[in-house]
């Protein structure tokens, strides 16, 4: 058993407490140590009297001088919307093809574009608007637009959507699912599959692209065109070109063609001002792939 350690006179006393033989200084806190932690402690009480800090089911404490942070910050939009209050009337009363030609009102529908792009499309069309190639999330770069690439054809597209059940002017069409329905069976298909590889310039077996021509002409041309040029008014793409938007090689048209595609774009317009609505359209027609 360990010895007990020796006090000294000179040493302050003990706890009392001994583990081992090991005792413990029973050293007090420095008074102004002390007195601080005591501040905290009435400065805590007094801050949570004072500001909202208590959770309740609804709210919290409002606290005695009703600061909030949530009216501070509907207070700064609101200031910002009342200085952008006239530019906001001018681009809503502007004729869509005509903001560009008013240099400080594209400057503006550019900016306010961006700033809603990047909150509310990104996580579809990607933060450069590139899409995400065969995930069905449309490149907004390029010209193969499903629906159309113009100012107008953008603005309806955003405004009340693709194939939604919320809004009763959403654009709508339907593939059909050529074998889930039973419509053609594997063979056909598979031959209708290398149609399209043939029409879209890929490597393809020639003798069944033949057969599925046939089968292609009284199943698909009606929507996607007698050579595969596609029809914005009814959102079939093309199909004679090398941009897919759910992957273009063998495997993915056959899952396409047996399956069909579904994809579904939100309406905005219950999301977003018209002025928002016209200004992210605005900026989508400038990336480059707006007719």
């Amino acid at each position: 058993m360990a010895k007990p350690i020796k006090k000294d006179v000179r040493q302050v006393e003990t706890t009392g407490h001994s583990w081992d033989g090991i005792e413990e200084y029973n050293n007090p806190l420095p008074r102004w140590w002390v007195w601080v932690f005591y501040a905290t402690i009435v400065w805590g009480i007094g801050y949570t009297i004072a500001y909202p800090a208590w959770p309740m089911i609804t709210r919290a404490t409002p606290g005695l001088l009703g600061a909030s942070t949530r009216a501070d910050v509907a207070a700064e939009i609101a200031a910002v919307d009342a200085a952008n209050a006239a530019i906001k009337e001018r681009l809503i009363a502007a004729d869509l093809n005509a903001i560009g030609d008013d240099p400080e009102l594209a400057a503006y529908a550019e900016r306010a574009g961006a700033a809603v792009f990047r909150t509310n499309c990104t996580t579809c069309h990607g933060s450069g608007a590139a899409g995400f190639e065969g995930k069905g999330y449309p490149n907004l770069l390029d010209d193969d637009w499903l629906w159309g690439g113009t100012m107008e054809d953008i603005h309806l597209t955003i405004t009340h959507g693709i194939r939604n059940t919320t809004d009763p002017d959403a654009r709508y069409s339907q593939m059909p699912a050529f074998g889930t329905d039973g419509i053609l069976d594997e063979t056909q298909i598979a031959q209708v599959a290398e149609h399209v590889l043939a029409i879209s310039g890929q490597q393809h077996d020639a003798a069944m692209a033949t057969e599925g021509a046939t089968i292609y002409a009284e199943n698909c041309a009606a929507c996607h065109g007698e050579q595969g040029e596609g029809d914005r008014t009814q959102g079939a793409p093309r199909l004679n070109d090398a941009i897919w938007l759910y992957g273009g090689s063998r495997e993915k048209i056959i899952e396409t063609v047996t399956r069909a595609r579904f994809g579904v774009m939100p309406n905005w317009n219950t999301r977003l001002s018209e002025d928002e609505i016209r200004a992210v359209a605005f900026y989508v027609h400038g990336r480059g792939g707006g007719e």
